[in-house]
């Protein structure tokens, strides 16, 4: 055909489609066309087949083995003339070619993620668990080999020359290797880098893969070698190698990554060239002394060294290119090569059977019986066992290269790869079956002691979750002495001025005497902790990174510690607390991005917070913003993930749970300032200009709170809330108890222009989805009726004003003079509460000013909601902040936020140490 595998070695046809030239003619000289096609329908293929193999939870390996499948001789190819057009044989050498650079610089990767620290810590369980789920298999597939060899070596693919022994070296490797780098990936979506089990099996597979490694090699090296003799000459000169980049080239690479700070900075350009350049040659020399060039590569992985985050910040900077674009390449070239049809008989599949049994028994027995060996449970063993089994990429690279050196036919490279897909395949289902989060949390309370075996929990005597009850109800918090608060980059001006006012006034100590001068001998400070009881305060910041499946973000998990002490925001938190002399601590998780509320959450669980304080994003973003005052705010209330998130955690906290939309607080609103065009004339202008002025410090410290009471928990605790800041002598409060009355109508809002022309965070389209509905209870209800959970019962609302004027009694004297309480009643509570907000709030150049409210007010939520759809229109704007901003933050909130008010908000959701109003 036209465009099949014709080899013109003709020059390339300027003017190209317009003269007639098919596209997919492969001609030596110009061979860039077709292999753009090639790679295009590679990636395409192997994206589109990952998107429905992404939901199993399956790793990107098997979608791309599986597409090479697609398009080789097991499908496609039986298409007539599909592969002399698309992969014509005289154009595979240059598409193995880019396929093996790419392995090699892969290979690099996966040394570079192998950190022997790691199984340095867990040596004694790794080693056993390695050792045995590598010696099971290996005797396993040295039987089977036996079989394998003498049924196959007939075949016409197959090297004659192979000894048996060769041959059974060679599938005891195949069977006994794992393959670490999906491993680690797996661990990672199913969230088990943290726990014993995530530990345990990566301890184990570091050293599982080292030791594979060396023992492919040998087995390379006793293909390549003509006599037993040359094979002895290629093994010393391996271990020559190896030493030589130990103590030779690894010492003066760390001094020139020193000397170009590349260790505290991250790589430069020019030790990135240099580590490439490394690779390369290490490659080439693997290569042309008998072993594969892939064996250089991860020898230079290995060497690299992983202090101050080198090994991570190299691994961003390459990652991309070879996981988009090199690694397909290769696995569909091991899926173009497998051609299923060949196995026609009984005996084949006989032993594809024999292949999956050995692979699966002989792992799972090994690694389950020495990680029993060590102390874990069954389950936990049998877990470990099921992981150990996977074979993933790194057994489909053995594999490629049996084949190519006539170790393997194609009719047992194909056996064995439906055995790496159907082991890989079925480590996700079967470990999420074996050891579900459920099983998880039950297993961490009985080893921490709070829970037996069967999850029950245990009750101890002087449990410090007793204390504070009464008749078996719940505790009351009268005061927040313990928060853990998410810590984001743009919200920690607020979160720290935040912080520092809930903790209350800060007590100076006396001025110091030399004690040479004292009259009378000063009190030793460790006898008095005085100065500690006056700030009791406990803050635990939480950092949530996101995990992916980048190989970069799974190799921070094994080295969170030294991130999370180069982290800027963890580093500025702890001093923060060290300065202000309260007690503080910050940790850092990598966790995927579905599950930081379930993190976040949890973390506050373990330390018994009574507050849970989440600040809500700047940009609508999960990630950190680097600067607030230029922060894109577009889709600040209208991200949905961002919202779930909020939701989320608030919906699942046992404590109370506060969210922090920051409007300037802690200083004035910084607006945003002009930008220009970039010319060259205004970059000269940069460059001569000065530097930017010091801002100035705050004149007025102070801060204003305005709190309209309604009644329900959340806004019970608020009240407390509010009362807890209140003891700051920089606060003055103003809470009002907003009652509802039909027929008590509130002046209009003065509103000249739509709110949403100076809001781009507002939505700036009517979304019918996002305007505030009422339910059929809400549209038949008149009204002038009192809402349902007044009606019929006056003992609600009186409940509620006595525990508003309890409140109001009870405040000491020295905080009386800075708050007022007041009562009003309306039958519009959301006009009302804008309207006397904005004389309140936002009128003095202070530190920043609070409107503090309740997430629900059950007492009139059927007004509020229907009051709500008519305030929202007459701001110009009819579908609010977002249907999910509403769900997340209230009515009232949101009706706060869309009005404009230049003043910062907490929404407060009580928890289940929240106080009934009827306790009070």
């Amino acid at each position: 055909m036209a465009g099949g595998s014709g080899n013109s070695t003709g020059p390339a046809n300027q003017a190209g489609v317009l003269e007639g030239m098919n596209p997919s003619h492969y001609n030596p000289n110009d061979p860039l066309t077709l292999f753009i096609i090639q790679v295009t329908l590679i990636i395409v293929v192997c994206r589109l087949l990952h998107w429905p193999l992404s939901k199993l939870r399956q790793p990107r390996v098997i979608a791309e083995v599986v597409g090479g499948i697609i398009l080789g001789p097991t499908v496609m190819g039986r298409i007539p003339g599909f592969r002399d057009a698309i992969f014509p044989k005289t154009s595979m050498p240059l598409l193995s070619l880019v396929a093996n650079l790419g392995l090699v610089i892969f290979l690099f990767l996966v040394g570079l993620e192998v950190d022997m620290r790691l199984l340095l810590v867990n040596w004694k369980v790794a080693v056993s668990v390695s050792a045995a789920g590598m010696v099971l298999p290996f005797g396993f597939g040295a039987a089977i080999a036996y079989g394998l060899y003498h049924q196959f070596k007939n075949d016409s693919d197959v090297n004659n020359n192979i000894s048996f022994a060769v041959y059974l070296l060679f599938i005891g490797v195949a069977m006994a290797i794992t393959a670490f780098p999906v491993l680690a990936r797996i661990l990672t979506e199913l969230e088990l880098l943290g726990t014993s089990v995530g530990t345990i099996v990566l301890s184990a597979g570091v050293g599982n893969d080292v030791v594979g490694w060396i023992l492919l090699a040998l087995t390379v090296a006793l293909v390549n070698a003509g006599t037993g003799l040359t094979a002895l000459y290629v093994l010393l000169l391996s271990i020559a190698w190896i030493l030589f980049l130990v103590y030779a080239v690894r010492p003066v690479f760390i001094w020139f990554l020193r000397r170009d700070g590349s260790l505290e900075n991250g790589p430069t350009q020019s030790m990135v060239a240099l580590t490439m350049l490394m690779v390369l040659a290490s490659a080439f020399f693997t290569n042309i002394i008998g072993v594969h060039a892939i064996f250089g590569g991860f020898l230079i992985g290995l060497i690299c060294p992983h202090e101050g985050g080198f090994a991570v910040r190299l691994t961003e900077k390459i990652e991309d290119l070879v996981s988009v674009l090199f690694l397909p390449l290769y696995f569909t070239l091991s899926g173009l090569r497998t051609d299923i049809g060949l196995l026609n008989g009984a005996v084949a599949w006989g032993y594809v059977v024999g292949v999956l049994t050995i692979a699966f028994l002989a792992k799972i027995t090994g690694g389950t019986v020495a990680a029993r060996l060590n102390g874990l449970v069954w389950r936990e063993s049998l877990t470990i066992g099921v992981l150990m089994s996977c074979k993933g990429l790194v057994e489909l690279i053995v594999l490629n290269i049996g084949l190519q050196a006539g170790i393997l036919g194609v009719r047992v490279f194909t056996i064995f790869v439906i055995m790496a897909l159907v082991t890989t395949f079925a480590t996700t289902p079967l470990v999420t079956y074996l050891y579900p989060p459920d099983y998880q949390k039950k297993m961490d309370a009985w080893r921490k002691g709070k829970a037996d075996r069967d999850g029950n929990p245990i009750q101890f005597g002087d449990d410090d979750s007793s204390q504070g009850t009464l008749g078996g109800q719940k505790a009351v918090v009268t005061r927040f002495s313990k928060i853990t608060v998410l810590l984001r980059l743009e919200s920690m001006p607020s979160i720290l001025t935040f912080v520092n006012l809930l903790a209350g006034e800060r007590v100076r100590p006396a001025p110091k005497v030399h004690k040479s001068k004292a009259a009378i001998p000063e009190e030793d400070p460790l006898s008095s902790r005085s100065d500690i009881s006056k700030r009791p305060l406990e803050v635990h910041g939480v950092r949530l990174v996101e995990l992916t499946q980048r190989t970069s973000t799974v190799m921070q998990v094994s080295e969170v510690d030294e991130l999370q002490d180069r982290d800027p925001v963890v580093n500025v938190f702890r001093s923060f607390g060290k300065f202000l002399n309260m007690a503080v601590s910050a940790v850092l998780f990598i966790t995927p991005e579905a599950s930081f509320a379930e993190t976040l959450v949890g973390k506050a669980a373990d330390r018994s917070s009574d507050l849970l304080l989440i600040p809500w994003s700047e940009t609508g973003a999960m990630s950190d913003a680097q600067d607030a005052q230029y922060a894109n705010t577009e889709n600040r209330f209208t991200t949905q993930q961002h919202n779930l998130f909020i939701n989320k955690a608030l919906d699942t906290a046992a404590c109370t749970a506060a969210i922090m939309v920051n409007r300037g607080f802690g200083g004035p609103l910084m607006e945003r300032t002009l930008s220009r065009a970039i010319s060259q004339i205004s970059v000269r202008s940069r460059k001569n200009a000065d530097s930017a002025p010091p801002v100035p410090p705050v004149a007025d410290p102070s801060h204003h709170i305005f709190f309209p009471f309604f009644g329900g928990p959340d806004d019970t605790i608020a009240m407390r809330f509010v009362l807890q800041l209140a003891t700051n002598t920089n606060v003055t409060a103003t809470i009002v108890r907003v009652a509802y009355k039909a027929g008590v109508v509130e002046e209009p809002l003065d509103l000249p222009a739509p709110a949403n022309i100076h809001r781009p965070d507002l939505p700036r389209s009517l979304s019918m989805s996002n305007v505030p509905t009422l339910s059929r209870e809400d549209t038949a209800k008149d009204s002038t009726t009192q809402s349902p959970a007044t009606a019929g019962d006056p003992a609600v609302p009186d409940a509620v004003d006595a525990f508003f004027q309890s409140m109001a009694d009870s405040v000491p004297a020295a905080i009386s003079q800075r708050v007022l309480f007041e009562t009003v009643e309306t039958a519009q509570p959301i006009h009302y509460v804008i309207s006397r907000a904005k004389g309140e709030v936002g009128q003095s150049k202070n530190a920043g000013d609070l409107i503090i409210v309740g997430r629900c007010q059950p007492d009139v939520q059927p007004d509020i909601r229907r009051e709500l759809v008519s305030v929202l229109a007459s701001l110009g704007v009819p579908s609010g902040a977002g249907n999910e901003t509403r769900k997340c933050l209230g009515d009232m909130a949101e009706a706060i936020i869309v009005s404009g008010i230049k003043a910062s908000m907490i929404v407060l959701k009580a928890g289940g140490k929240a106080l009934e109003p009827n306790d009070g």
